[in-house]
């Protein structure tokens, strides 16, 4: 069985031969792992782990020269700077853009929503590369998924965290709905028209939609479910349903607790959830399939938190058989990790985890 027809089964809830297999990595580990191999691409490293999946990387940007301020940091194309950090020390270290302000922090009306001189143009992006890199997937014979650079991801939230600050976009669902839907909005109709040109561009050369917008927290969801089906849902809606015109599946990941909003997620049409974080509150994966594995597929569930970093090939292992045993029932699932591996991660802990999805992974 090739990878597509082992994807293409696993989303129709029918079991394969064995569950697919996805790879996300941090660049730190990545690296890493190419030299222990002695590998040259990063395309001799999916298929010795024997992954199902390509990422394309999507538009490139064309825009206007980023603005530098003088501590350093770099605008992105929302106009929000943000500066190199580093995490960790020796080996273990990895490499994150912080945000350092926030543009619309001090917005006191819709109007200056508005008027911000920084909103992006879907025009600050070259679509024509998409075409080759479906084009250069699809010789892989794997299932080809667009989910754009993480600071390019299809949102919501994030891109408003990132323009108000995370405590005032949360005050403002509560004191100022008229900013939060106005800023929710414009990120929106930027998103629509930017995956709208990818789409036309990529045709039918795309598998997966891959979405991503964190929603919850360790312990609950950033706002209550009736706040997230106003602010949210209709723009997450409209995304789902724009992938759809074009014949593609729709995965979104989400951290954190989101169980409250799952049954929303399947309404507004979604079709894989990523990553029934293991390591957070009342997301239990057998739970989770029990009461919704019959309309929505899962992506991930292996923690990077705890097991992976801190926790020796047998723990992975363990683990492995266990979300098997939890969540792969009847098709609907796709091995990874819940996040990307981190730079903390022994690269024996990575290499038992592939073992171990071949090991436990067949039917």
């Amino acid at each position: 069985m090739n990878a597509l027809e082992r994807v293409s089964l696993a989303l129709a809830h029918q079991e394969p031969d064995r569950v697919p297999i996805d790879y996300w990595a941090s660049p730190e580990i990545n690296k890493k792992i190419l030299e222990r191999f002695g590998f040259s691409t990063q395309e001799e490293l999916l298929q010795h782990f024997d992954v199902d999946f390509r990422y394309i990387d999507g538009p490139q940007y064309i825009g206007p020269e980023p603005e530098v301020h003088p501590d350093g940091s770099v605008e992105d194309h929302w106009g929000t700077p943000r500066i190199r950090v580093q995490v960790g020390s020796g080996d273990k270290t990895g490499e994150y853009k912080e945000v350092t302000s926030f543009p619309l922090a001090y917005a006191k009306s819709v109007d200056e929503v508005r008027d911000y001189a920084k909103w992006p143009s879907p025009d600050w992006f070259d679509y024509e590369l998409v075409r080759e890199q479906v084009a250069e997937a699809r010789k892989t014979g794997k299932a080809v998924v667009f989910m754009g650079d993480r600071m390019n991801r299809c949102a919501q939230l994030k891109p408003a965290m990132y323009l108000r600050g995370f405590e005032q976009i949360m005050l403002d669902l509560a004191v100022n709905p008229d900013i939060a839907e106005c800023i929710f909005k414009k990120v929106a109709e930027f998103y629509l028209e930017y995956v709208r040109r990818t789409f036309e561009t990529a045709g039918d050369g795309i598998d997966i939609f891959f979405m991503g917008d964190d929603f919850g927290t360790q312990t609950g969801l950033f706002m209550s479910a009736e706040m997230w089906r106003r602010y949210l849902r209709p723009g997450f809606k409209a995304f789902i349903d724009l992938a759809k015109q074009y014949g593609y599946k729709v995965a979104h990941h989400s951290c954190g607790s989101i169980k409250p909003i799952i049954a929303d997620l399947i309404e507004c049409g979604l079709d894989i959830l990523n990553p029934i974080q293991p390591d957070v509150y009342d997301m239990d994966g057998a739970e989770i399939k029990k009461i919704f594995g019959d309309r929505l597929c899962f992506h991930g569930s292996i923690s990077i938190q705890k097991t992976l970093p801190f926790g020796t090939p047998d723990d992975i292992r363990s683990e492995v058989s266990r979300r098997m045993e939890t969540l792969a029932s009847g098709g609907g699932f796709i091995f990874c990790t819940a996040h990307n591996i981190q730079a903390d991660t022994p690269l024996e802990n990575v290499e038992a985890l592939f073992e171990a999805y071949r090991s436990f992974g067949r039917y």
